[in-house]
């Protein structure tokens, strides 16, 4: 079992009523990612509470009227996969550090300096967040919050999303080793040329453009023909 004192609490309000147990949060977030976790590893005590701060523990009925069994352990693994599991601390900050990251990630990948039409290296984008005192919010999505922080980044460093359509030509002997690169940046319209060349047609965000080009060219040794459409 779980030192009791070092648990959180997992808790799922079903049919008006609430339930709450308290479990190791590492153990309980990953049976609720789906892993293979025993029980023992998961629960601090065998029991299920109406409010685990006041020792109200729910009742057998309520138990077996609303999850259809009184079991503890199979109440519990509905709970925790249904319900929310409190995290702790050093849990919130583990999650707003990969919420940053996928933030810049995205930025990166999809914005441009609009005077050079090249990305920002990731690092210029984090020392801008930082100096607009970005606040990474744990409990939404990093791409909630894409357009919010963009905002604010603009009065720090000239920026902006956009796409654009790109063409390329690659020559036969590299067109078929070509399509696990064109396919990894979305779903191109492509049609094949009399000498065998491949020639294909596809929307890129602006800060993906180049790394396309260094990889098509690094596959065609520089061979192939590409151009930025109007």
């Amino acid at each position: 079992m779980v030192n009791v004192d070092k648990a959180v609490i997992a808790r799922l309000e079903k049919n008006g009523k609430n339930f709450e147990i308290l479990v190791d949060c590492d153990k309980a977030l990953e049976l609720k990612k789906g892993m293979n976790i025993s029980m023992d590893d998961v629960l601090a005590v065998d029991e299920i509470y109406k409010d685990v701060k006041k020792g109200d523990k729910a009742s057998e009925h309520d138990l077996k009227n609303i999850f259809k069994t009184i079991d503890v352990r199979d109440v519990s693994k509905i709970i925790i996969t249904k319900g929310i599991v409190q995290l702790t601390r050093e849990h919130l900050a583990k999650q707003r550090e990969e919420i940053r990251k996928q933030i810049v990630n995205t930025i990166h990948r999809n914005a441009v300096d609009p005077k050079t039409g090249l990305p920002h290296p990731p690092q210029r984008i984090e020392s801008a967040m930082e100096e607009a005192k970005v606040h990474i919010d744990e409990n939404k999505t990093a791409s909630d919050q894409v357009d919010d922080i963009l905002k604010k980044l603009k009065v720090i460093i000239p920026i902006k999303f956009e796409t654009k359509r790109v063409q390329v030509v690659i020559p036969p002997r590299f067109a078929g080793q070509s399509f696990h690169i064109l396919k990894s940046y979305g779903n191109p319209a492509s049609e094949w040329l009399n000498d065998g060349s491949l020639k294909a047609t596809l929307e890129l965000p602006g800060g993906l453009i180049d790394e396309f080009f260094s990889k098509l060219n690094g596959l065609c040794h520089g061979e192939v023909e590409s151009r930025i459409l109007e």
